[in-house]
């Protein structure tokens, strides 16, 4: 059975349980959430903090609950300069309240070796909690491409330190199927599915990743081909924020069904599987 997750900045701040409503009534098993809102300037959202607000939380696992969603991927635990990893304890006890298995961090640090400690450090402190850590790569952060996330894979040396693949960042940091039919594929956790352009659209990387991306199969990144080289047992989750689509007044729902159908059929022909699944 193909495992569809919804990633957080496709729905520009959805509150949590309506979050979790949405991805069960478009057929996906998975959301990932951190533990704050953040203001993306899409929509009129209320602010809201899970480390805050215990009825939150306590809403947040009775929708789990009752939708079989789970949360599959704890983000927020970025590293930067100045933030000790271990600062991160209390945000991961509040994960795993949520019933979080995998937390993801990324980097802002451009110091190398300090990101890697840091990176051993957090997956040392989620290990304690039955936590998986993933590490991201992208050219806009410090492990900019796959020969780094690799070498920080080695620095860190735990069986439960592996690699989160975000597609968009996959392809356009120079990498493609055939540098993932390299790998061992247990160094691959997690997949975030989107499409883009071979050639950025925005002067910023950031602008463009964080709000404009395209539905599965209308780029240029080779999902089919990047899908047959992953491991078909991932979570596949779509992380496809459509900002001038939101504004224009299509909803999180009708946005993301799309993306939903699509990525079902290209992992169907590339996988051989059922994409009714």
């Amino acid at each position: 059975m193909v495992r569809l997750g919804i990633e957080a900045i496709s729905v520009f701040g959805l509150p949590p349980v309506e979050f979790v409503e949405l991805a069960a009534g478009l057929g996906c098993q998975h959301i990932s959430t951190g533990l704050s809102s953040y203001d993306f300037g899409v929509g009129n959202y209320a602010p809201y903090s899970l480390r805050d607000d215990v009825p939150l939380r306590r809403n947040l696992r009775a929708a789990l609950r009752d939708t079989g969603v789970s949360i599959s991927l704890g983000e927020g635990l970025t590293i930067r300069p100045g933030v000790v990893a271990k600062d991160y304890a209390g945000d991961l006890d509040l994960f795993r309240e949520l019933g979080v298995t995998r937390v993801n961090t990324v980097s802002m640090d451009p110091d190398l070796t300090r990101t890697f400690d840091a990176f051993a450090t957090l997956a040392e402190l989620a290990a304690e909690r039955g936590m998986v850590t993933t590490t991201e790569l992208a050219p806009s952060l410090t492990v900019a491409d796959l020969t780094t996330a690799l070498a920080a894979i080695r620095h860190v040396d735990r069986p439960d330190f592996r690699l989160l693949i975000d597609t968009m960042h996959l392809v356009r940091a120079g990498s493609g199927p055939h540098d993932i039919a390299k790998l061992d594929p247990a160094l691959i956790d997690y997949i975030q599915v989107s499409d883009a352009p071979l050639r950025p659209r925005f002067e910023s990387y950031f602008e463009e990743s964080m709000f404009e991306r395209m539905v599965p199969g209308e780029g240029e990144l080779g999902l089919r081909e990047l899908f047959a080289a992953f491991p078909a047992d991932r979570i596949y989750a779509i992380e496809v924020p459509q900002r001038a689509a939101a504004r224009a007044g299509i909803d999180a729902g009708a946005r993301l069904a799309k993306c939903v159908a699509a990525t079902r059929r290209l992992l169907a022909a590339a996988q051989g599987g059922d994409e009714t699944a």
